[in-house]
């Protein structure tokens, strides 16, 4: 008896266009990825005629835009809650109700806003507040 010897089938899968396609799409994204996010508010400030003042270094700033939206020196919160607004103070006076509050508010801001961050303030023990304006020459 003559044997032949067969051809064996490649069973194995070619990984190479697999590899491509995760590098281009690893190329995509990193491209497309921004990786600078912007936390800052803008805040249009209302005008107020009177003496200018230095802020003090170690003063906490409330922002607080048109919207309504909060920021904790710059920092944005997540919600509009009172209480996050109240942690938020909590945590950078660190036990030090005597530093001074500053709430920067745009001026179209709502009332309801500024008094919030006011209550909250209040609520967290502060008594040194104060509210930023521009002067109306500017």
């Amino acid at each position: 008896m003559k044997f032949r010897r067969q051809k064996t089938a490649d069973n194995t899968v070619n990984v190479t266009p697999l590899i491509d396609v995760v590098f281009l799409l690893l190329i995509f994204f990193m491209v497309s990825t921004t990786f600078t996010k912007e936390t800052e508010l803008s805040i249009n400030l209302p005008e107020a005629a009177g003496e200018v003042t230095e802020s003090v270094p170690d003063s906490i700033e409330i922002g607080i835009d048109a919207e309504g939206h909060y920021s904790l020196n710059d920092t944005a919160l997540v919600n509009q809650k009172v209480l996050t607004l109240m942690k938020g103070l909590d945590k950078l006076a660190e036990g030090n109700t005597d530093r001074p509050v500053i709430i920067r508010a745009d001026a179209k801001a709502s009332h309801q806003a500024v008094v919030t961050a006011m209550d909250a303030a209040g609520r967290s023990g502060f008594v040194h507040l104060s509210i930023t304006t521009q002067d109306p020459e500017k």
